[in-house]
C-alpha cells in the first residue's frame, strides 16, 4: 500500500492554498527524494502577486476571524486534525518521500502534529485581574496580532508547523505559512486538507524558495514571524522584521551537550542516548550534539555506542524496518561530509563505528561514533546536523558544565547519573532553554519550548507560546466596575 500511494504521488499536481482556493503557478521546482537523490514530484513555485494575494486574503479573513470565540475556533481546528488523523497514510508517506525519514517515525510526526493542535486548543486564556479594590479594577487582556507568517524547515516539516498554525489560528490571528523548499509537498497537502474546513483565508499556504521568505519578513502586512532554522537565516529574519517592529519568534537550532557521569550503568543508558543523538538521522535541532562522558564510564560506554551504530539499519525509509534514513538534501549532505573529512585528520581522533557514505543512490552517511576529539574543531563547535556523534571525555563536573556551556547556542542539554538530586542541580547549571535528567529529546506541547543565547528569541507551545501571538492590553476601570 505504501509503495502504491508512493507511485500516485509522483504524478499528483500540487497547489498552494490562496484565500480559500487551491491554485498552481506558472513556475514549478523539482522535489528530490533523498534516498534516490532523484527529483520525484514538481512543486508549485510561489510568484510575487500570489504571495500579495495571500496576504491580502490573511488581512480580509483576519476582521471576522479575530471576533470569534476561542470555542468556534477550537471546533474548526479539532476538525482539521480529525481530517489530518482520515488522511495520515497518504500525509506519511508523502512525508517519507520528501524528507527521507522511515515510514514509521514519518507516521509518528503526523499523529505528533495532530496531537500538538488538539493540546493546545484545550488551553484557556483569560483576562488577568492585577487589581480589584477600592482603588479601581485594573485587567490584563490578550489581543490578537493580525497576520502571523509562519516558515518552517525541512526536517520535521508537519511537527514544526502544527504549533505555528494552531498556536496562530485560535488565537485569533490569520497565517501565510511557507514550508521549505525542499519538503513542502506534505504541507501543500495540509493545505488541501484545511481548503475545507478554514473560512478562506484563514490559512494560506504557499511554497517557494528564499525569496518567499523575504517576502514575508519585510512585508507591513504581516505581524508577526516565527521561524525555525538556522542561526544565521534567523538573524536576516529578526533585522527584516525590525524594519517595522514584527514580532518573532525564532527557534535556530542548538548543539546540545549530555554529560554522563561515573555512577552510570553503560548498557542501562547507551540505546538511549544513541537514539538521542541519532534521531531523524541525527537531523534534530535538540538531538544530542556533544556527549561528555565521565572518565570511570568512557570507554565502556563508548563501546556499548559503537556496537549499536553497527546494528541500526539504515535505507529507504519506505521500507519497514529501516530504524533511519538519509541525509535529506545535497547541500547538508556534502556540509557533513566535510566536517567527516574534518574530523578525519584531527590528531589521536578514533571512529569507532560509520565514517564513510554508503555505497547506494542517495544522501546516505553511516552512523558515526567519534572518540579522542575536543574543542576546537568544527564537530564539536559546530551543529553537524547529521548522524555523527562526538564522545569527549572529562574527569571533574565543573570542569564539563563550563565546556557544555562554552558555545553560542543554548537549546537544550541533559546529565545522566543515578543520583536524580544531583542531576538535577547540575541541569540547572546549563545555559539552556530545556534540561533534562535522564533523558534528551521532546517536550510535550504544554510547556514552553524555546532556546537560549543564539539559540532563538521566544517560546513556543504551552500557555506561553500561545501569549507570543498576542498583545497583551491593560484595561484600566474606576471603582466599583
Amino acid at each position: 500500500m505504501t509503495r502504491e500511494l508512493a507511485s500516485a504521488f509522483a504524478t499528483k499536481n500540487y497547489f498552494h492554498l490562496i484565500g480559500g482556493c487551491l491554485e498552481g503557478s506558472d513556475a514549478a521546482f523539482g522535489v528530490v527524494n533523498p534516498a534516490t537523490g532523484e527529483v520525484f514530484a514538481q512543486c508549485p513555485d510561489a510568484s510575487r502577486a500570489q504571495f500579495e494575494q495571500a496576504v491580502d486574503a490573511a488581512r480580509h479573513a483576519y476582521v471576522n476571524w479575530s471576533r470569534m470565540s476561542f470555542e468556534e475556533r477550537r471546533r474548526m481546528l479539532a476538525r482539521l486534525a480529525d481530517a489530518m488523523e482520515a488522511r495520515l497514510e497518504e500525509m506519511a508517506t508523502l512525508l517519507t518521500l520528501e524528507q527521507g525519514k522511515p515510514i514509521a517515525a514519518a507516521r509518528a510526526e503526523i499523529e505528533r502534529g495532530i496531537g500538538i493542535i488538539r493540546h493546545l486548543i484545550t488551553i484557556v486564556i483569560e483576562p488577568e485581574v492585577l487589581r480589584n479594590d477600592s482603588g479601581g479594577r485594573v485587567e490584563l487582556r490578550y489581543k490578537s496580532l493580525g497576520v502571523v507568517g509562519g516558515i518552517a524547515p525541512w526536517n520535521v516539516p508537519i511537527v514544526l508547523a502544527a504549533p505555528k498554525l494552531a498556536s496562530a489560528l485560535y488565537t485569533g490571528n490569520t497565517m501565510v505559512l511557507k514550508p521549505s523548499p525542499y519538503t513542502p509537498l506534505t504541507t501543500l497537502l495540509l493545505g488541501e486538507i484545511a481548503c475545507d474546513i478554514l473560512p478562506p483565508g484563514v490559512l494560506n499556504i504557499l511554497a517557494g524558495g528564499n525569496e518567499l521568505g523575504q517576502w514575508m519578513t519585510e512585508h507591513p502586512g504581516i505581524d508577526k514571524i516565527t521561524f525555525t532554522g538556522s542561526i544565521a537565516t534567523g538573524k536576516k529574519v529578526m533585522a527584516s522584521a525590525a524594519a517595522n517592529m514584527k514580532r518573532v519568534t525564532l527557534e535556530l537550532g542548538g548543539n546540545d551537550a549530555a554529560i554522563v557521569l561515573g555512577d552510570v550503568e553503560p548498557k542501562e543508558i547507551a540505546r538511549r542516548i544513541f537514539q538521542a543523538a541519532f534521531a531523524n538521522s541525527g537531523q534534530v535541532c535538540q538531538a544530542i550534539k556533544r556527549l561528555y562522558v565521565h572518565d570511570d564510564v568512557y570507554e565502556a560506554l563508548l563501546t556499548k555506542l559503537a556496537t549499536i551504530a553497527r546494528q541500526v539499519k539504515v535505507g529507504d525509509g519506505l521500507d519497514e524496518g529501516v530504524d533511519y534514513g538519509p541525509i535529506q538534501n545535497r547541500t547538508q549532505y556534502e556540509r557533513v561530509l566535510e566536517i567527516l573529512d574534518d574530523t578525519a585528520r584531527q590528531p589521536g581522533v578514533r571512529i569507532l563505528a560509520g565514517g564513510h557514505v554508503m555505497d547506494r543512490p542517495g544522501y546516505f552517511i553511516e552512523p558515526t561514533i567519534v572518540a579522542g576529539i575536543g574543542e576546537g574543531t568544527r564537530l564539536v563547535d559546530e551543529e553537524p546536523f547529521g548522524p555523527v556523534l562526538p564522545v569527549l571525555r572529562f574527569s571533574d563536573i565543573d570542569d564539563a558544565v563550563t565546556r557544555a556551556n562554552d558555545s553560542r547556542f543554548g537549546l537544550g542539554g541533559s546529565v545522566w547519573t543515578k543520583d536524580l538530586a544531583m542531576g538535577a542541580d547540575i541541569a540547572a547549571r546549563l545555559e539552556t532553554g530545556v534540561a533534562w535528567v535522564n533523558h534528551h529529546l521532546g517536550v510535550s506541547a504544554e510547556y514552553p519550548f524555546g532556546g537560549v543565547k543564539e539559540s532563538g528569541v521566544g517560546r513556543a507551545n504551552g500557555v506561553m507560546g500561545l501569549k507570543r501571538n498576542m498583545e497583551p492590553q491593560l484595561i484600566v476601570l474606576p471603582a466599583g466596575s
